[in-house]
């Protein structure tokens, strides 16, 4: 059970049951405390027991965790809390010092309790298809058929064991491929190791996180695109987890040991990766966590200021809501269209009512049940606010 806050009308504890899996939308405009509130959740699950805690954060503002949160010692005594820092990991696409600007940055950071893990994606950890979307390649143009079978040839005779020289020596020992379609896909494939990103050795990727830490992956010296490197990050990682709790959980049915306990990924401006009426490298993925996570043991919480720009089938599938101060008319009516008859009430008549900074209206869809909450104070330092 995670205690999220206090039920404002008779100040009550108010708990969201973690005993299965859960997906969650927390939503607020900015100001609001959305991230805050994400915040809140990633430090009652980090007491949770057999949960591996993985952060995605688009924006680099999580690792402050790490500190306790001492500007509200009064606060935190009010409610019966104290001040506390978390075990922090940042699992950094790349080299931290080349991507942060500099030695220094880090040493900082790790002067504050941060670790940091750096981590690479195995090419083959790419289907055919998804190298092609990553280009932005149609399988059925000249290019996209070109890629498709140089990594579909080097899957079936080497399977995850083939890198990104072994692409390119396949296109250029491919006699079909025209020469000016080989030399546009030679480049490409070179800028693809520039950007430091894949592996010249095969990973295990599940294996970079680590239980009873706070696994923060960050993504923000990563661009933002759709097809973008944030999102192949994402799409890799969620579709690699997904695949080995789907095995974990058959083993422990059976009662053997599993290497990879339940899992809760958090995911910070969400509409970056499942957004509304676009496609982008992991929404199809997140949509299957959304769906079918219950089974696997794969929580998904989703936040964003804009809850009309995440898709809807992520939204439909969302059993838990978190919806902080939002005004935007597109906004209120895509959380408005999640009304059920139990509310007594449309939803836009609860978010009226949010007055204060932390105020939020939970609703709990196991439980059928709407409840006006003051979100309970961080004991952890939050590190969303404006730069000063």
């Amino acid at each position: 059970m995670l205690s999220i806050g206090r039920n404002i009308k008779n100040e009550e504890f108010v708990y969201l049951d973690t005993s299965r899996a859960r997906a969650v939308m927390v939503c607020g405009k900015r100001g609001s405390g959305k991230s805050y509130t994400l915040g809140v959740l990633v430090e009652e699950l980090s007491q949770s027991d057999n949960v591996l805690i993985i952060m995605i954060d688009p924006m680099g503002i999580y690792y402050p965790m790490a500190q306790p949160n001492h500007e509200q010692d009064r606060l935190l005594w009010d409610w019966g809390l104290m001040a506390q820092g978390l075990p922090v990991l940042v699992l950094v696409p790349g080299e931290p010092e080349q991507l942060y600007g500099g030695n220094e940055v880090v040493t900082a950071m790790e002067s504050l309790g941060v670790r940091f893990r750096q981590f690479r994606i195995n090419p083959a950890d790419l289907s055919p298809d998804a190298w092609c979307e990553l280009f932005d390649f149609s399988i059925a143009d000249t290019m996209g058929i070109a890629l498709f079978r140089a990594v579909q040839k080097l899957s079936r005779h080497h399977k995850e064991y083939f890198f990104i020289p072994d692409i390119i020596d396949e296109i250029q020992g491919d006699g079909l491929i025209a020469d000016r379609t080989r030399e546009a896909l030679l480049n490409r494939l070179e800028m693809t190791q520039d950007w430091g990103l894949f592996n010249s050795q095969y990973q295990e990727l599940w294996e970079i996180f680590t239980p009873k830490v706070i696994n923060i992956v960050d993504l923000s010296t990563l661009d933002p695109g759709p097809k973008g490197r944030r999102n192949l990050v994402v799409d890799v990682l969620a579709r690699d987890i997904f695949k080995r709790r789907t095995i974990a959980r058959r083993k422990e049915e059976l009662g053997l040991i599993s290497e990879l306990p339940r899992v809760w990924m958090l995911i910070d401006e969400a509409h970056q990766f499942v957004p509304s009426g676009k496609t982008t490298l992991s929404k199809d993925i997140l949509i299957r966590w959304a769906k079918e996570g219950r089974q696997p043991g794969l929580s998904l919480v989703v936040a964003s200021q804009q809850p009309s720009a995440i898709d809807s089938e992520v939204l439909t599938q969302c059993d838990v809501l978190l919806c902080q101060k939002i005004t935007n008319s597109d906004d209120i009516q895509a959380i408005n269209g999640l009304s059920q008859d139990y509310m007594g009430g449309e939803l836009k008549t609860f978010i009226r009512k949010l007055e204060r900074r932390g105020e939020a209206v939970l609703v709990d869809d196991e439980q059928e049940k709407v409840t006006m909450t003051q979100v309970r104070p961080r004991k952890s330092r939050h590190g969303g606010g404006e730069a000063k």
